[in-house]
């Protein structure tokens, strides 16, 4: 049975060749993250620049207590889904410190940031209603837009203008429009303009949902994220976020009025039909924001360090702890990371479809714990080997 030709399989492989061809093809490499920014792979080791644990939270030992002491608690895993018996006592405090934090009335905690997405926007949006979404919004924002059976159109990346346009145009016709965006955005590093599309989306009585992921603990006032990059909180009913970058554990939430909030609880499929979080991930979560809010100079780091690097090899001056390199090609993209790896950094390339065609980059975030030599020593490399090829092409 095992040497037959079948359909199935020839599909496979025709489309591994082709995306081998392309350099597209995708592989997992085995990766052991340690203390600090260190990164173990093939037995050499690699200083990460390529990972969103951005304050190092992940290996800090207060937060790894927490979930171990958890464990030893509650148990390994949660048991059920959290509307049947796998709804622990440390969720309640998670979510009454995230809507403190957001300053919001409530907040729903999901398994995942990708589940949150896809069961809140869904649940919000459906026939008959409207979902417009920046362009580089994070693709579950997009997954779940589809899900929804919404119309469903996207605008230029930041362009009010153009969502303004779409707006007056297509929202008399529908009975609810949903407005999505990241607030810091994954691929590119850059901010959405979070008070203006607040104050578009009131006057066309939207509803304007932003995901926080790549925000919280390391953008806005005192690590608050995307909603508070200025003077004032901005006007967002729906801030969504993860668990698992900044705040270093895993999960994702949405912090929004409590009726909001009681509805996700009822109607989100990813949240109805998904086991728990494992308690000692909650608690990791918990510490971790106590952690966040007891440092906000330390949580200002990332970004200090990804505007030096950035200042250093004339880059734009960054929003985030993300600076991207745009070299276009996804073959001369892996070829630059290897070259990084030879030199002892990991710098992942980043292809399509995650970025747009064309676009293939060397993502770099910097953490809390990266240090000024190690940038530096970066710095020389990516200057002299490769921006000169990128010039060239």
């Amino acid at each position: 049975m095992s040497g037959k030709r079948n359909s199935l399989d020839d599909f496979v492989t025709a489309k591994l060749a082709a995306l081998e061809k392309e350099a597209l093809r995708r592989r997992l490499v085995e990766t052991d993250r340690r203390e600090g920014v260190r990164a173990t792979r093939s037995g050499r080791d690699l200083i990460s620049f390529c990972c969103n644990d951005y304050l190092n939270l992940s290996q800090h030992r207060d937060i790894k207590q927490a979930a171990m002491a958890a464990t030893e608690k509650y148990g390994v895993g949660a048991g059920a889904s959290r509307l049947v018996s796998g709804n622990h006592p440390l969720f309640a405090e998670l979510e009454r410190r995230l809507a403190d934090w957001k300053l919001t009335e409530d907040c729903v905690v999901f398994g995942s940031g990708y589940m949150a997405n896809l069961g809140i926007v869904p649940a919000l949006a459906g026939a008959g209603d409207l979902i417009l979404a920046d362009e580089l919004s994070h693709a579950c924002l997009m997954s779940g837009a589809k899900l929804s059976g919404a119309e469903f159109s996207i605008f230029r990346h930041n362009d009010l203008a153009h969502l303004e346009t779409l707006l007056a145009a297509r929202r008399a016709a529908a009975r609810h429009c949903l407005i999505l965006t990241d607030g810091i955005f994954s691929m590119d590093g850059d901010a959405a303009p979070v008070t203006a599309l607040a104050a578009l989306a009131q006057r066309h009585d939207a509803w304007l949902m932003t995901d926080d992921a790549h925000g919280i603990g390391v953008v806005g006032r005192d690590g608050r994220g995307s909603s508070f990059m200025e003077e004032e909180k901005s006007a967002v009913p729906l801030q969504m976020g993860t668990l698992s970058k900044a705040i270093g554990a895993y999960g994702g939430y949405l912090c929004a009025s409590r009726a909001v909030c009681d509805l996700i609880r009822t109607r989100a499929r990813t949240l109805i039909y998904s086991t728990g979080l494992p308690p000692g991930t909650v608690a990791a979560a918990i510490a971790a924001l106590d952690f966040i809010r007891a440092h906000p100079a330390y949580c200002r780091r990332p970004v200090e360090k990804a505007q030096g690097f950035a200042r250093a090899l004339g880059l734009a001056a960054p929003e985030s702890p993300i600076v991207p390199l745009i070299l276009g090609d996804a073959g001369q993209t892996l070829a630059a990371s290897a070259l990084l790896e030879a030199e002892g950094f990991l710098v992942t390339a980043i292809r399509p479809p995650t970025v747009p065609a064309g676009t293939a980059r060397l993502r770099f975030t910097f953490t809390a714990e990266h240090r000024d030599e190690d940038v530096a020593r970066l710095v020389d490399i990516v200057r002299e080997r490769i921006m000169p090829r990128r010039a060239a092409e």
